[in-house]
């Protein structure tokens, strides 16, 4: 299984950062395009709540359509949420988002545990395409977070 860690400080208040990540609405714009992210799901416009189920439609290889279903397991207000894959692309998907109230901001930490299917397969499979997709959709998060919330 994977452990990524990634942090972003960003330049507004506490309140800001929970209306913007806690709407899933906001997650196509922060994910890369190729990508193909379409929430599907009747009630994406709500704030994330224990319970909650995210569908989505993504296009992570060669542009073929698969569906992706999150649930939303645990919220604390203005702290943290935390998303588990139930169907699509992994074997197991765990991501933390976390808020923490800082001089000059917030510092938004990620804590993702990730692991790919296919046994053996699945760790060549990782180790040459998926970790680099993982990491540049990451990378690509933080650049447009930078323009959306400048200093």
């Amino acid at each position: 299984m994977q452990e990524l860690y990634f942090t972003q400080m960003l330049p507004i208040t506490l309140d800001q950062a929970w209306s913007f990540f806690s709407s899933p609405v906001n997650l196509k714009e922060i994910t890369p395009a190729h990508m193909g992210f379409v929430v599907k799901s009747l009630h994406h416009g709500e704030s994330m709540y224990p319970g909650q189920i995210i569908r989505y439609t993504i296009r992570p290889v060669l542009g073929i359509p698969m569906e992706w279903v999150t649930e939303i397991t645990h919220v604390a207000d203005k702290q943290y949420f935390v998303d588990e894959q139930r169907f699509g692309p992994y074997a197991f998907w765990h991501h933390q988002h976390r808020f923490t109230e800082v001089p000059g901001g917030v510092l938004m930490e990620d804590i993702l545990h990730y692991k790919v299917p296919l046994g053996f397969l699945g760790k060549i499979v990782d180790a040459v395409y998926v970790k680099n997709e993982v990491l540049g959709i990451f990378r690509y998060r933080h650049e447009i977070l930078k323009k959306r919330f400048p200093a």
